[in-house]
């Protein structure tokens, strides 16, 4: 597994959560829907983040865990 796959994982667990959270505040729920509303905005900044500062923090993190991806060679 390499840093980039990982990084990609983790937002999309990240946005699997927020759309559970989201579809349980939809049954009536306000706690579960202002909780994904703040961990979508908190996903938000730090794609604007990485966006405008080319800074990513759990690129960052993964990079010293995991190797870079050999897009080339087979998995």
């Amino acid at each position: 597994m390499c840093y980039q796959r990982m990084q990609r994982i983790l937002t999309a667990i990240v946005l699997g959560i927020t759309l559970y959270l989201f579809a349980m505040g939809a049954n009536g729920e306000t706690t579960m829907f202002q909780i994904a509303v703040l961990v979508q905005t908190f996903v938000i900044v730090m794609l604007l983040v990485w966006a405008f500062t080319n800074f990513c923090p759990s690129i960052w993190f993964f990079k010293k865990i995991f190797p870079p991806c050999n897009w080339d060679e087979k998995d």
